[in-house]
């Protein structure tokens, strides 16, 4: 028997939206790329960004001495093509931060843009940085948006040629397989090693469980890569290809999920893969070339709630297999694991920006009383206390000048806050005081949501995974926000006398 396991630290937990049962789930698919693989982040994506870089140099753009910037962007942001910014919004679409190219949007001018707008993904103008891979493409359209303003670039073109133009270099560079080429030649540079990844799965396939890899990656990127990151943590004598009961590459995900498509059999042949067409029940033993989800559905006899998908892509992962399959989904989100421990560090700072808070809303609660007070007597209706004018008008000013000392004192606790992770942008899940737009697709989408798949290992394939009771804004909380009602103490008990 296997030694019990210590609890994983915080940043690794399992993060339940919606009460997940291990023991109903009888296959859990997996994607690949940031799932099952996770890689060097800022190495994978500042090739990523040379590679487009240099496909510009190569069609006269001066852009030969940029350079990827890690901090510009992170995941969950928008890219606005009709203006060339980059955007946190909050869970209703409401734009709260804006950087215009590579630089900060004063207040004044972001308000002017945005007031009046509502990001609506399915609107064409905004691109949602869906994954970790959008870094590259984020950073260098927001560099080259600079080089536009600047009238530096080729014309005459705007923010949507723009965009387009780097989105076509951006897929070219992925369609002649250079950069993957260059990682399955040194995959030690750009992948990180997680030997509990392996256990973990091999924990769910002796539990009973269907292991299915679904990767729009090609064959030839996906076996040596698997081999690299797998084999080496697995008992003596097994493979990669013995974990998986079904093994699709080249899936075209989110298609995959929605329609039909003919599936082939990868056969290789002299080391080359080719492909033959595919008939009847699929084989442990054969990968397999594009398909259907439906297709597999069918093979497995299983469909629905009994199937687990666990991606990085909140589109092309976890929103279409539940919207269109109500398969049950798991989010990788590797940054989590920085962002809990940021938060945890500045736990002490956010006390103290609680209790400064309270104080500022009772002093905000007794300055609207007195203005209040102030307005019956100019306009002679209404209850009044028997306290003199001046008193009154005294105690306004003396309000006033406690509350611009608390802002002082809130303020730059407040600046560190909106920069906890990213100078920038702050937080991947918060956009001011609110859920980012991120985080509003997390909890929409995502039944369950973690750092890494190996956070399994701590679970086990037999775990309950229980929601947290939702909250409102009334519920009881500390700092709770502004309460509806008059209250001397900021506990929700009512007006106190003084």
């Amino acid at each position: 028997m296997r030694p019990h396991l210590p609890g994983p630290p915080p940043e690794r937990g399992l993060f339940c939206n919606r009460t997940l049962n291990m023991r109903a789930i009888k296959a859990v698919g997996y994607d690949m790329d940031y799932t099952l693989i996770h890689y060097r982040v800022e190495a994978w994506e500042r090739r990523a960004y040379e590679y487009i870089r240099d496909r510009l140099v190569e069609q006269g753009w001066p852009v030969s001495d940029l350079t990827f910037d890690p901090m510009l962007a992170i995941r969950g942001l928008i890219i606005d093509t009709a203006k060339g910014n980059l955007l946190k919004a909050n869970r209703f679409g409401f734009v709260k931060k804006a950087l215009h190219g590579s630089k900060p949007m004063e207040f004044d001018a972001q308000r002017e843009a945005y007031a009046r707008t509502i990001v609506d993904l399915a609107d064409r103008r905004w691109v949602f940085l869906n994954t970790l891979f959008s870094l590259s493409e984020a950073c260098i359209y927001a560099q080259l948006v600079d080089r536009l303003d600047a009238g530096q670039l080729p014309g005459p073109m705007g923010y949507v040629d723009l965009y387009e133009h780097v989105r076509k270099n951006l897929d070219a560079t992925h369609m002649q397989g250079r950069l993957k080429a260059e990682i399955i030649a040194d995959p030690e540079r750009y992948v990180i090693d997680d030997p509990e990844t392996p256990l973990a799965l091999l924990d769910q396939k002796n539990a009973g469980k269907k292991l299915l890899l679904i990767t729009n990656s090609e064959w030839a990127y996906t076996e040596p890569m698997m081999h690299f990151a797998f084999d080496k943590h697995l008992p003596d004598g097994m493979t990669w290809r013995q974990l998986f009961d079904v093994v699709i590459v080249s899936a075209r995900k989110p298609e995959f999920f929605t329609t039909r498509s003919t599936l082939f059999e990868v056969v290789e042949v002299n080391g080359e893969a080719l492909l033959r067409p595919h008939s009847g029940p699929l084989s442990r033993n054969t990968p397999y070339f594009a398909g259907s989800a439906l297709e597999l559905e069918r093979h497995l006899g299983l469909s629905g709630d009994e199937i687990l998908y666990v991606g990085d892509h909140m589109f092309g992962d976890v929103h279409v297999t539940k919207n269109v399959l109500r398969w049950r989904t798991a989010l990788i989100l590797r940054e989590l694991e920085d962002e809990v421990r940021a938060i945890a560090s500045f736990r002490a700072t956010e006390l103290r920006i609680g209790e400064r808070m309270l104080h500022k809303e009772r002093l905000e609660d007794e300055s609207c009383q007195v203005r209040l007070e102030l307005q019956r007597r100019r306009y002679h209706y209404g209850p009044r206390t028997d306290k003199a004018e001046g008193e009154l008008v005294t105690r306004l000013t003396e309000l006033r000048t406690e509350l611009e000392a608390l802002d002082a004192e809130i303020g730059p606790m407040a600046r560190a806050a909106s920069e906890m992770s990213n100078p920038h942008w702050g937080l991947l899940t918060r956009a001011g005081n609110d859920k980012s737009h991120l985080a509003r697709q997390v909890e929409r989408y995502a039944d369950i949501y973690t750092s890494r798949v190996s956070n399994f290992l701590f679970a086990t394939p037999f775990v309950y995974l229980r929601s947290p009771r939702g909250s409102l804004p009334h519920d009881p909380s500390f700092p709770g926000g502004t309460p509806v009602f008059a209250s001397g103490d900021g506990s929700g008990n009512g007006p106190t006398s003084e």
